[in-house]
């Protein structure tokens, strides 16, 4: 061994990048955003100037947090799962949950996204933004089909069809909140619960839609021109 006796193995940049990311995300979902830079540092063995070589401010590095946590572990094709009318709606957001439950749900998701909203770091609001645009309002129209009801080029979207897209969604990531900021069990059959949960939104929801409408609540589209 030699030389290398009693040092540490020198990183390639892309190695030290990646190990400063994967810290951070660590340290952010213990500690939250009030954690300071100087402590990463001193977690990672390196100094506070090497850190700040790759990411030169703690908004650059947070923003990296967000894409790694957040951006990269989102499918793409949930979205074109929920439209699929080849399969039932049922049937789609049981996949649909259940995937997502696997693919997004642990500690560093559940609790950096808690910090980001307490600290009013802005990725929490991002974060839903992507969820309501490229979830909710698609899970909604579909909701519209079953129900019988006009379409969303007919009648827009209402507020309160969205707030039953968050009920369901709600719902299901409280099961993180239950676990990872509570420390409270949850079902340990995580697939099965969510068949159920669904099953409840679908028995109900479009039934709730037709009364909506029924009672004149929606409006039609104003005619262009």
């Amino acid at each position: 061994m030699g030389a290398e006796t009693g040092r540490r193995r020198r990183l390639s940049p892309e190695q030290r990048e990646r190990q400063i990311v994967d810290e951070a995300i660590r340290f952010f979902a213990e500690v939250g955003f009030e954690g300071q830079t100087r402590e990463l540092a001193k977690r990672l063995g390196i100094t506070q100037p090497l850190l700040y070589r790759y990411f030169p401010s703690k908004e650059s590095l947070i923003e990296r947090v967000y894409h790694e946590v957040y951006v990269k572990r989102w499918q793409p094709h949930w979205e074109a799962l929920i439209i699929d009318r080849s399969r039932p709606l049922q049937e789609r957001l049981i996949t649909l949950y259940q995937e997502y439950t696997r693919v997004i749900f642990n500690y560093e998701w559940v609790r950096i996204l808690m910090f980001s909203g307490l600290k009013g770091v802005n990725i929490t609001e991002r974060y839903l933004s992507i969820v309501q645009d490229k979830l909710f309002v698609p899970v909604c129209t579909e909701l519209r089909e079953v129900a019988g009801l006009p379409s969303t080029d007919e009648v827009p979207l209402q507020p309160e069809e969205l707030e039953l897209a968050w009920d369901l969604h709600g719902g299901i990531y409280y099961l993180a909140i239950r676990k990872w900021i509570y420390n409270l069990p949850i079902p340990e059959d995580l697939d099965r619960h969510i068949e159920m949960v669904v099953h409840n939104f679908m028995e109900g929801t479009p039934e709730t839609l037709r009364w909506h409408f029924a009672r004149g609540d929606a409006q039609p589209s104003l005619p262009r021109g």
